[in-house]
């Protein structure tokens, strides 16, 4: 990975000679990085942040700061204070999801410095905490700055692993009852976890018998989650679960204040998925993932601070997808789908595993 990036790196510094056939000339072009996207795992290491469970945890770093757990580390993506909460870093007010801040590159820089003067660990430590800052980024600090959007922008928004997987991660284990249940909270109080015994296999059986009436450009359908979901169910089989048989199959299943909130948050990932959306469009899915976010803290968390680790990032990161379409473009444009379906061509193209990387540089010799 490190080679090519310093390829590209000088050619955007020096150009690159192109020979354009068709109009028998030949241009110096020098390419622009517009964004570099993974998982969030993988963005951490990426972007040199904190991640996810850090006090500023924000994918996009925008400069929100989390909350925690009396006498507990990781910090929780919490919009609305909790009741009978008071943990030292964590008290400050509710935070407008309306109007979600956005740090700019000078911002970014700043704190940056910041972290790289802590003269000793210690007060790195506390600089880090502050900043959500761990390293500089390990890739686009290089980059000439006319040549990409810079950090922290330059950092794309992950649809596939956030609205495909991440989200139903969460939202389906709280229907089954599975989620992680604090000692001082009642999983009898989770008028939600609807999704067990009977009506999960029931729940199962509706979504497999729809495969025959699925399109086979729909590609994979879902399988019986009650059988299979514990068995590689894949990305793509979460988002027509979730997104197109959903809102049919959980209706009159969901308590009603649930499935229309859910209902919500399905007509918003319909509309930020597509290729082009109009303004109007965008405008409605806004409103919509706002409204998403605050009533999902309503209706499940409800400011109760033995909840607050259902209050994950992804769940945050939703308010920003407007934002993030209106200046980078359709966020299926940058999402992950082309990648991990390369990677996966690649993988079943490699027939020696002992010395993968030469086998797959002779392979593509042939194919050329």
């Amino acid at each position: 990975m490190y080679p090519g990036f310093h390829h590209l790196a000088a050619t955007q510094r020096e150009g690159l000679s192109i020979c354009d056939a068709q109009r028998d000339a030949k241009f110096i072009s020098n390419p622009f990085l517009a964004l570099g996207t993974t998982d969030s795992p993988g963005l951490a290491y990426l972007d040199g942040l904190v991640g996810h469970q850090g006090k500023q945890g924000c994918w996009l770093y925008c400069g929100v700061t989390g909350r925690h757990k009396a006498k507990q580390k990781t910090y929780y993506a919490a919009h609305k204070k909790p009741e009978r909460y008071d943990v030292e870093g964590c008290n400050h007010p509710d935070i407008d999801v309306w109007n979600l801040p956005n740090f700019t590159q000078e911002e970014y820089w700043r704190n940056l410095i910041f972290l790289l003067l802590s003269p000793n660990e210690t007060q790195y430590k506390k600089c880090r905490l502050k900043t959500g800052i761990s390293k500089p980024s390990i890739l686009f600090l290089g980059f000439p700055p006319d040549h990409t959007f810079g950090v922290p922008h330059c950092f794309g928004s992950d649809t596939m692993h956030l609205i495909s997987l991440n989200i139903p991660d969460l939202l389906i284990p709280l229907w089954r009852g599975t989620f992680e249940c604090d000692p001082n909270d009642d999983l009898a109080t989770w008028p939600w976890a609807i999704l067990v015994g009977d009506t999960w296999d029931y729940f199962g059986k509706l979504v497999a018998a729809t495969t025959s009436y699925l399109p086979g450009c729909f590609d994979r359908p879902p399988r019986n989650p009650a059988e299979k979901i514990n068995s590689g169910y894949k990305a793509w089989e979460f988002t027509l679960l979730m997104y197109g048989l959903g809102p049919m199959l959980l209706y009159g299943i969901l308590p009603p204040p649930y499935w229309k909130h859910f209902f919500k948050l399905v007509r918003a990932v319909q509309i930020i998925s597509q290729y082009t959306i109009t303004h109007k469009d965008l405008r409605e899915a806004a409103q919509l993932f706002i409204e998403f976010i605050e009533e999902f803290e309503d209706l499940y968390y409800q400011r109760k601070p033995e909840r607050l680790h259902f209050t994950r990032q992804s769940v945050h990161t939703l308010g920003h997808y407007a934002r993030e379409v209106a200046t980078k473009g359709p966020l299926i444009c940058s999402s992950q789908w082309t990648m991990e379906r390369t990677i996966g061509n690649l993988v079943s193209e490699i027939r020696q595993p002992s010395n993968p990387y030469k086998n797959l540089a002779k392979r593509a010799l042939r194919c050329a």
